[in-house]
């Protein structure tokens, strides 16, 4: 454990406490069925977050893990198990997308649930390996028979099949530093419009995207997976304008690089 922390420590001094698995399918979650039209239920997940995350006026959004009740936690769990009981790959795309991201975000926090108080999600070192941070890793879930972790639903089946760089902004990973976690449930529905909402919010946010004294200055989101947007600073950029509002649009006239990255691991807990 001391020499785990020590090495923590050393990897947060050299900036390199984090690095992004690169997309690669998993095989098995590519079928799918296009005729059938079954909604899954998500209101479990819907009213958990109306009662527990806070919009916040400063636009980072807040969950208030402190104060979910013992029948709260029992709604929680009974859901994802019944998401882990549903058979995917007889689902429609869209219907696909929107279980997995739900999935994801259900998982996330549920397993800061499990921990808290924590400071940070890299704090909870279940992953397997000497240099894991985080919950990532871990098997935490069985579909259809296999073990899923939050990487694979995140880098071996959104990422690889859906190929749109809006999910980043969809999966919330419990830190102040990542997109919001949404305050509705994503639906069959309603998925597009709340991955275009998502990433409106996240650019236009200075934890997303600002130019300080004309330097850009972005997440560390889009060096981690830069190949998502483009493989290159002009490939991010031209994301960024696309989603930018004033003045981030104005800012962003003649801008050419990305000149820095931030990322604030702290919970994303009330205060």
């Amino acid at each position: 454990m001391i020499l785990r922390s020590l090495i923590f420590a050393l990897l947060l001094l050299t900036g390199s406490v984090f690095a992004a698995p690169s997309a690669e399918l998993w095989p098995v979650w590519q079928a799918h069925d296009e005729s059938n039209q079954q909604a899954l239920d998500h209101q479990p997940w819907d009213e958990l977050l109306g009662r527990y995350l806070q919009i916040n006026e400063g636009g980072i959004n807040r969950f208030d893990y402190r104060a979910v009740t013992a029948a709260d936690r029992a709604q929680l769990k009974g859901y994802l198990q019944g998401l882990q009981q549903v058979t995917v790959s007889k689902l429609s795309r869209a219907a696909q997308r929107a279980y997995w991201i739900n999935l994801y975000n259900a998982t996330t926090v549920t397993v800061v649930l499990e921990h808290y108080p924590v400071e940070s999600i890299l704090n909870i070192d279940i992953s397997p390996g000497l240099f894991s941070n985080g919950p990532w890793g871990k098997k935490l879930l069985k579909i259809e028979g296999q073990e899923v972790s939050l990487d694979d639903i995140e880098h071996r089946i959104l990422r690889p099949i859906w190929r749109d760089p809006r999910l980043h902004y969809a999966l919330n990973c419990a830190s102040l530093g990542c997109p919001n976690l949404q305050p509705v449930a994503f639906t069959r529905e309603s998925s597009k419009r709340l991955l275009d909402a998502a990433a409106l919010a996240f650019i236009n946010h200075p934890r997303g995207a600002e130019v300080v004294d004309g330097k850009l200055v972005v997440s560390s989101i889009y060096d981690w997976f830069e190949a998502d947007f483009g493989d290159s600073d002009a490939g991010v950029i031209k994301h960024l304008r696309r989603y930018a509002q004033p003045p981030l649009k104005e800012a962003l006239r003649g801008v050419e690089e990305v000149d820095d990255h931030q990322y604030e691991w702290g919970v994303n807990a009330m205060r």
